[in-house]
């Protein structure tokens, strides 16, 4: 137990000051449900979470991606297991186009299994006259613009663990139980994407795997005597912002003495809530988990160094992941420096994108949407930016679905602004439909290659 930082608690965040945090009427009732929350079972193991830092150390080091994608915001209302299989599949198609198109190990991380809170712009919100609690995220309050349902409720903690345990019970079964074989490629069904350049790309890919495994087969490799072919690893990551429910999540892990948030494997501190002196910095620095850092337009580099060294201050590789959400607009004048400035400084970091949250615009017909073209566009500069500065761009971080929603525009599907209504079905955020999803994969693939290219033809001069 030497391990154990003596100065520092689950609860310490208390200390600081902690902003975006939803005022609970009935401390007693959030008392009761914290408290019942810290003798539950643990979601994840902390040897799980060793395990994520491990290879995310090998993405900061350039022998491998992250690819961490999943929900804007999960919902109690939406929860079936097909939601669940349908956005798994997509991750593991993607990760699929990744490995196979750049030869590359790819990282699969799901923003599932407790992504329930969302920090908004304003606490409140005004609808004919009636100022309301904002939504934010049904583990803190309900969608329904009623009293009762914005009204901050310490129940839906309990409701939001019991989820996640189901949503992670599931998703070991298909991680571990054979949907994961590559012999099931062909089963992975790809009804959602129309004919074309995508669906054809991927079922390319699929018979090259299929004749591979044959291949193997007739060496004697197969998926019962290499248990990798038949299972694959897949870890759960949600935005840290609720500190009640994270600080009643954490746990001594016996086999270290080290703190561990057992809620998920990685959590990450959202660009409005990364203050240096700040309760969620504070919260994160104690944990073993590897952590996320959003890096947006108004970061200071300075500050940013200073937080990486209070999270991280044996410069761990692996621990720290620079999820980097600036908009295609923004991206070529304010991450170079950033990058700089890290390089210089020495940190060992993961270097993920997150092209969603920068390119949010409100279309005519009143929804907000995410123009795919832009999000491509910050992508490739994020890439160039990479180039440019001898560093590697070692992930993606998406808001997506496995279901054939309409909230994001353009892709082979086309869609149109007056397509937005027909399936717009995102309790926050637009995401990615399985169709763009896979199609991004392999503009991704199509990176990765020039990269590993361009640093190999470097490496010889």
């Amino acid at each position: 137990m030497n391990n154990i930082d003596t100065k520092w608690k689950p609860a310490s965040w208390r200390e600081k000051p902690a902003k975006h945090l939803p005022k609970y009427k009935d401390v007693k009732a959030l008392d009761i449900a914290t408290k019942q929350l810290s003798n539950f079972p643990p979601l994840v193991f902390a040897g799980e979470a060793r395990n994520l830092e491990k290879q995310l150390s090998d993405v900061a080091n350039g022998q491998a991606f992250l690819l961490q994608g999943g929900d804007c915001a999960e919902s109690f209302s939406d929860f079936h297991p097909n939601n669940i299989r349908d956005s798994f599949k997509v991750i593991l198609q993607m990760a699929v186009v990744l490995t196979f198109g750049a030869s590359c190990p790819v990282v699969k991380v799901g923003r599932m299994a407790g992504q329930f809170a969302k920090p908004r712009s304003q606490d409140t919100e005004i609808v004919n006259d009636v100022e309301l609690e904002s939504y934010k995220g049904d583990i803190i309050n309900g969608i329904k613009f009623d009293k009762e349902s914005r009204n901050p409720d310490p129940n839906r903690l309990i409701q939001a663990y019991n989820q996640s345990a189901s949503t992670l019970n599931l998703l070991r079964a298909f991680a571990q139980g054979g949907f994961a074989n590559l012999k099931q490629i062909h089963q992975w069904n790809l009804s959602y994407i129309k004919e074309g350049q995508s669906k054809s790309r991927f079922q390319q890919i699929a018979k090259r795997i299929d004749e591979c495994l044959v291949f193997m087969e007739a060496c004697g490799i197969n998926d019962q005597n290499v248990p990798q072919m038949n299972e694959t690893d897949f870890f759960t990551s949600h935005e840290a912002l609720l500190l009640p429910y994270e600080e009643a999540m954490t746990r001594i892990d016996s086999t270290s003495g080290k703190w561990y948030d057992v809620s998920a494997h990685m959590l990450w501190i959202g660009d409005r809530t990364r203050q240096l002196d700040g309760a969620h910095v504070e919260f994160a620095r104690g944990i073993g988990n590897p952590i996320g850092i959003k890096v947006g337009p108004s970061t200071d580099v300075e500050e940013l160094i200073k937080i990486i060294d209070v999270i991280n201050p044996n410069n761990k590789a692996g621990r720290i992941t620079l999820i980097c959400r600036m908009g295609a607009d923004n991206i070529s004048t304010k991450l170079p420096t950033i990058v700089a400035n890290i390089k210089k400084e020495g940190k060992k970091v993961v270097w993920a994108c997150d092209p969603m949250h920068g390119n949010t615009i409100k279309a005519k017909t009143g929804y907000k949407t995410r123009p795919l073209k832009n999000i491509i566009s910050e992508i490739e500069k994020f890439f160039n930016i990479h180039r440019s500065e001898g560093t590697y761009p070692g992930g993606i971080h998406l808001e997506m679905t496995g279901q054939d929603v309409t909230e994001c525009l353009g892709g082979l599907q086309e869609i149109q602004e007056s397509d937005l209504k027909s399936r717009y079905h995102t309790y926050c955020d637009p995401r990615l439909n399985a169709s763009q999803a896979l199609e991004l994969a392999f503009l991704l693939s199509d990176f990765l290659k020039d990269e590993k290219f361009s640093s190999k033809k470097s490496s010889n001069l």
